[in-house]
């Protein structure tokens, strides 16, 4: 594991297939619990608005996420992961995101979602952009991946959620597009008001460095 100082803050946003508001989310309190099919896909996405990885500058890039997993047998299978890094990063840039984002930099990523990730198939640079601000939030990955949820199915705060922390309370939104069309994860649901969540986010090293 690198041992680089490192922190990252921004905006996060994510839809799958399940049933909004998503049953593994935290609502009112109240723990989650299983996905609604017993088999989730979708996408994560993170805006990092400030960040760096040693003296390697993070601020205003991207990061994208899509995975599929299997719930309906305990344990859970692990998360089956294609990783996109944003292309305006140089090299050194997209490598500090991959390890970050993937949990292999340790820290808070490893103790909330990184346990999770088990096969990687693919780390690919790529054009992204993201809207996490305005009321259609909407995530883009030229050539793989389109995400687009509009209008809250949660009052503000109410709902959390693992992967950007429950100390980080979000709203669940109606999923209005939700593809996949790269040739390791494929999926495509239209028009179905699936389960859509935005939030914000930071993750930093171990407190140990």
């Amino acid at each position: 594991m690198p041992d680089v100082e490192w922190q990252v803050r921004g905006s996060y946003f994510e839809a799958c297939n399940c049933e909004a508001i998503c049953p593994c989310r935290s609502v009112g309190g109240q723990p989650g619990g299983p996905s609604s099919y017993g088999e989730c896909f979708g996408t994560l996405s993170w805006h990092v608005h400030a960040g760096h990885w040693g003296d390697v500058d993070l601020a205003d890039l991207l990061v994208v996420m899509s995975l599929r997993y299997f719930d309906q047998v305990q344990p859970s299978t692990k998360w089956d992961v294609v990783l996109y890094v944003d292309d305006r990063g140089n090299e050194a840039q997209r490598a500090a995101l991959a390890e970050i984002f993937l949990g292999r930099a340790g820290g808070t990523v490893s103790e909330l979602y990184g346990p999770a990730i088990g096969d990687v198939y693919a780390i690919r640079p790529a054009r992204i952009t993201v809207e996490h601000v305005a009321a259609r939030k909407r995530i883009d990955v030229v050539g793989h991946v389109t995400v687009e949820a509009e209008g809250a199915v949660s009052a503000p705060g109410d709902v959390r959620c693992g992967i950007p922390g429950f100390d980080h309370p979000g709203t669940e939104l109606a999923g209005r597009v939700l593809e996949s069309r790269d040739p390791a994860l494929r999926w495509e649901i239209r028009g179905k008001r699936q389960a859509s969540f935005a939030t914000d986010f930071e993750y930093r090293a171990s407190e140990r460095l």
